[in-house]
C-alpha cells in the first residue's frame, strides 16, 4: 500500500524493518539517497534482498530540475526544451521526447529501478512547481508529445505513470507548502488539461498520479481524495484499470484530510492503490496506521515492475545511446536545436 522514502545513501536498521513491512509495497529514492552510480547500484540491490516478493523501487527522474540521479548519468534537459521546438518541427520534436524517454528509462532500468514517475503530462500554464517540467501550455503539443514519450519508455522496459491527473499545470499555488484550488468546471477542463491524460489512457498508460488539487465544481475534495475523480471520471468514464498512486501525504495540500492515518485512509477510500509517504520522519507514523489492514495486491505491485534491462556497460557500448545522448543533451544548450 505505501510507497516509503528512506534518508540516506545508506539503509539504516529501522528502515531494513520498514521494508520488510507488510504494508510497503516500494521504496521512492531521492538526491538525498544518490553519491554515485556505484553506490546506489549497491543500495537498489540491497532493498531487493530484503523483500521476496515484487516490491517497486521508484524515482522521479524527469529531467530539468528534478532529476535525482545525476553524476554518471545523462543530464537530461527539461521536458519545456523538447516543446520549445514542436511548432517548427513537430516530427524531430516527437523523435527527441522519444530519445528523451528512452534514456531516461533504460538507464534507470539499468540500476534494477522500477518506475521513473514520468512523463509530465500538466500543461504549462504558470504553476510554479510545473514550470520547464511540462512539454507546452497547448494541450494538443501536450498529448503528442507525451503519446511518444509513453512508447519509448515502454521499449526501455518501464511503465508509464501520467501525473498529475486530472492536470496541475492551470493553477498557481505550490501543493508542497500550501493548498491548491482549480475553479473550472469539468468542461472547461475536458477541453484543456484533460487532454493528454486522456488520450494516454486510451493509449495503454499503466499507471497515473494523482494531484493534490482541488476542483469543487466538480467535487470539493483534492483529486487524490476524491471518489469522483477517481472511481466515477477515471475508472468509470475512462475505463482505467492500472495503478492509482497518490502524490506525497507529506505536501501541505495533503492536509486537509488530517493526521498522516487520515490522509492514507482518505487516498485509499477514494482508490488510489498506492500511497506515497516520501520524508522518512512520518515513515514509522504511517506504518503504525496500518496494522491489520489489507495491503495492495502483490500482483498488482507486479504489474508494474521493469521488464527489460541492460547491464550498464552494454547501455555505455550502445551506439544509439551515444547518438540521443548527443541530440537530447544540445537541447540545454541550444534553444534552436529542433
Amino acid at each position: 500500500m505505501l510507497i516509503i522514502g528512506i534518508q540516506s545513501t545508506q539503509l539504516q536498521a529501522h528502515e531494513r524493518d520498514w521494508i520488510r513491512a507488510s504494508a510497503v509495497s516500494g521504496v521512492i529514492l531521492f538526491a538525498r539517497n544518490f553519491a554515485s552510480r556505484e553506490q546506489v547500484t549497491g543500495l537498489v540491490a540491497e532493498i531487493r534482498s530484503l523483500r521476496p516478493d515484487p516490491l517497486l523501487l521508484c524515482v522521479d527522474q524527469e529531467g530539468g530540475p528534478v532529476q535525482r540521479f545525476r553524476g554518471g548519468f545523462t543530464r537530461l534537459p527539461a521536458l519545456a526544451r523538447i516543446g520549445e521546438g514542436y511548432e517548427r518541427d513537430p516530427q524531430r520534436a516527437v523523435a527527441l521526447a522519444e530519445e528523451h524517454a528512452w534514456l531516461m528509462a533504460s538507464e534507470m532500468r539499468a540500476l534494477d529501478i522500477d518506475l521513473s514517475f514520468a512523463p509530465v503530462l500538466d500543461l504549462a500554464r504558470g504553476n510554479v512547481i510545473i514550470g520547464e517540467r511540462a512539454f507546452a501550455a497547448d494541450p494538443a503539443i501536450v498529448s503528442a508529445l507525451g503519446l511518444a514519450y509513453v512508447r519509448s519508455m515502454r521499449l526501455a522496459g518501464m511503465a508509464a505513470t501520467i501525473k498529475h491527473f486530472p492536470g496541475h499545470g492551470s493553477v498557481r499555488e505550490d501543493t508542497h507548502v500550501e493548498s491548491a484550488v482549480d475553479l473550472r468546471t469539468l468542461a472547461e477542463l475536458r477541453a484543456s488539461d484533460l487532454i493528454p491524460f486522456a488520450d494516454a489512457l486510451a493509449a495503454g498508460a499503466e499507471a497515473v498520479m494523482m494531484g493534490h488539487v482541488a476542483y469543487p465544481a466538480v467535487d470539493a475534495l483534492p483529486a487524490g481524495y476524491s471518489r469522483v475523480w477517481i472511481q466515477e471520471i477515471l475508472r468509470g468514464e475512462f475505463g482505467f484499470r492500472g495503478v492509482v498512486f497518490s502524490d506525497d501525504i507529506s505536501m501541505a495540500a495533503a492536509e486537509s484530510a488530517g493526521g498522516i492515518g487520515a490522509r492514507i485512509k482518505a487516498h485509499r477510500e477514494a482508490g488510489c492503490d498506492l500511497v506515497l509517504v516520501c520524508k522518512p520522519d512520518v515513515v514509522a507514523e504511517a506504518l503504525a496506521t496500518q496494522v491489520g489492514v489489507v495491503p495492495c495486491d502483490p500482483a498488482r505491485v507486479a504489474t508494474l515492475r521493469g521488464t527489460l534491462a541492460s547491464s550498464w556497460q552494454s547501455l555505455r557500448d550502445n551506439p544509439q545511446r551515444n547518438r540521443f545522448v548527443a541530440r537530447v543533451t544540445a537541447l540545454e544548450n541550444n534553444r534552436t536545436a529542433i
